[in-house]
């Protein structure tokens, strides 16, 4: 039995608090309303297999599904497809990847790959706001980011595109990027 979305293969769907209408995840709710979910307010959870209604909890209280092998109950992310998720309590939100993967610097407020540890340009909570090329926000994005030498944060996708135009320098402060 598959279920869930395209973004989370998962038992149960949420039933999200400010439009009372049950989706399969808050991607899948915030691509389709005018408003984002705030994941923090979900109280209810449906059951895929039976369709209890219950409080959050990883397994079904009704028939004992388990919902996601993966299960937050903080960020309401129930996956049974293992891309080495976990949840960093400092970002406030489930990554991929693997812990043991990245390191959360608390300068920039953001996990990083253990390869940028030791020569990262700290940023005070660079990704706290938006790529400066197509204006997705950064620290939630599900998109990986590009480090210039300055510390500046885009998508590496944006970056490909600036480079690909040769354009060598930062959006932000105009120093010549990596």
């Amino acid at each position: 039995m598959t279920t869930g979305c395209e973004h989370y293969k998962r038992f149960c769907k949420i039933l999200t608090p400010c439009c009372t209408k049950p989706y399969s995840c808050h991607i899948c709710h915030d691509d389709k309303e005018n408003h984002s979910l705030n994941r923090h307010l979900i109280q209810e959870l449906i059951c895929d297999v039976c369709n209890h209604v219950q409080d959050p909890k990883s397994k079904c209280d009704n028939c004992g599904t388990v919902f996601g092998i993966y299960s937050c109950l903080y960020c309401f992310v129930f996956d049974n497809d293992l891309k080495g998720q976990f949840h960093c309590f400092e970002c406030g939100l489930c990554r991929v990847g693997g812990e043991a993967n990245y390191f959360h610097c608390k300068m920039c407020n953001m996990c990083f790959a253990l390869r940028l540890r030791a020569n990262h340009k700290c940023v005070e909570n660079c990704a706290g706001g938006n790529c400066p090329l197509c204006g997705e926000g950064l620290h939630s994005s599900r998109k990986e980011l590009h480090v210039p030498t300055c510390g500046h944060l885009l998508h590496t996708e944006c970056h490909n595109t600036l480079v690909s135009n040769n354009y060598k320098k930062c959006t932000i402060c105009n120093l010549k990027t990596n």
